[in-house]
């Protein structure tokens, strides 16, 4: 059975071509690009070249670029920067449907005295401007607001934002990691202090990530050691995923416009297919302002769950915004702070797509979905009440 894969915002199929310029980094060019002999030299020189085709797909130079392990890592690491270069102010400003890399250590700081704003969005997911208008104060640090959400892929304001904080001496860092690579992004354009990436969302491997700091921000380190990144990221470099990651942005800025167009298109047409074929379907989240590639659906009265498993049956990958690993249903924190009515939240399905996505992929998930929607509405408590709703309790 062939795996059909639309979970792209978790991770991505690592392309052949990363595959392929990493493997020499395994074999045969195994120096440390540290020590001063030439075998090292090869591979540091090849630690720069990757350092540049990262800062070309957003618009930086080479020197705002650093490597991390992960998107994680590079999101703790601005947030944790920030604090230690204003250890006089103690207000961060946050919004409530962050990815748990930044809205877990907002709340872990919350317990250390730090007071963090939580900034609500709309029904649609829409970030509310004016409530991050009236919270902005002189003791504020440091403002993390992503760029695009994970779960629904809308697009928040960042322009918008920068304009607000200008004139402010105050660190503004942006979480990029599900825009970059599927949306045009230019650093010089964006007034952003740092933003984050990761690897694993452009067909590089898991394990790498980077952190764009634009020139004349302070910054203080994270993990402390040697001198690797120019003493902004200690520990010896992980080099053939440097090396991979390097070529999934040079891909990426190739294939930007096949992003845009054809896989929104794949995109819709799913989306209309299932809201045409599925009744009590319905789209989570703005619709004219998100990342082509993102759907977060909701089929009413039918646990996601349940949903993803039939769909695994087939060979079919999504995620599912309330997903439950620990047999406790928890609803997607994104859903709930857009007011999502819980029997919708709980049959909320993300699809994640990519350029790897073919046509015939959709026509299958479309054929499907009907069949498994009506099949678990019949058994399912939530079906239940659906039944009472249209007046049939039989």
């Amino acid at each position: 059975m062939n795996t059909l894969y639309f979970d792209n915002n978790a991770t991505t199929q690592v392309a052949q071509e990363v595959i392929d310029c990493m493997l020499p980094y395994f074999r045969d060019y195994y120096g440390n690009p540290s020590s001063m002999h030439t075998f090292g030299g090869k591979v540091y020189r090849k630690i720069e070249e990757a350092r540049e085709k990262v800062a070309s797909l957003i618009g930086a130079d080479p020197d705002e670029i650093f490597f991390t392990s992960c998107g994680t890592e590079s999101n703790n690491t601005a947030i944790m920067s920030a604090i230690e270069t204003n250890p006089e102010k103690k207000h961060i400003i946050t919004t409530k449907v962050e990815h748990p890399a930044v809205l877990n250590f907002c709340k872990h700081l919350s317990r250390k005295g730090y007071q963090v704003t939580y900034l609500p969005v709309d029904s649609k997911g829409r970030l509310e401007i004016e409530s991050f208008f009236r919270v902005i104060d002189n003791d504020l640090a440091l403002v993390s607001i992503m760029y695009a959400n994970n779960e629904t892929g809308v697009i928040f304001p960042i322009e918008k934002i920068g304009e607000l904080l200008k004139g402010r001496k105050v660190i503004f860092h942006t979480d990029a990691v599900q825009i970059v690579g599927k949306l045009p992004v230019n650093v010089k354009n964006l007034p952003v202090d740092m933003l984050s990436l990761s690897g694993h969302k452009i067909h590089a491997p898991k394990g790498i990530g980077a952190l764009y700091v634009r020139k004349g921000t302070q910054f203080y380190p994270y993990i402390i050691g040697g001198h690797q990144e120019n003493g902004r990221r200690a520990g010896t470099e992980n080099v053939a995923f440097i090396i991979g990651f390097g070529k999934a942005c040079e891909i990426a800025a190739k294939n930007i416009q096949k992003e845009v167009h054809f896989v929104k298109q794949l995109r819709d047409k799913l989306e209309n297919g299932l809201l045409k074929n599925c009744p009590d379907a319905s789209i989570n989240g703005d619709t004219e302002n998100r990342l082509p590639n993102t759907s977060n659906m909701s089929f009413e009265f039918v646990e996601g769950e349940a949903i993803l498993l039939r769909l695994d049956e087939y060979g079919i990958c999504a995620s599912s915004g309330s997903a439950c690993t620990s047999g406790s249903l928890e609803p997607s924190h994104v859903l709930r702070a857009m007011g999502v009515r819980n029997t919708a939240i709980h049959g909320s399905v993300r699809f994640s797509l990519s350029r790897y996505n073919q046509e015939k992929e959709i026509d299958k998930v479309i054929e499907v979905m009907p069949e498994i929607i009506k099949d678990l509405r019949l058994i399912s408590p939530f079906g239940r009440e659906r039944r009472i709703e249209k007046g049939c309790t039989s």
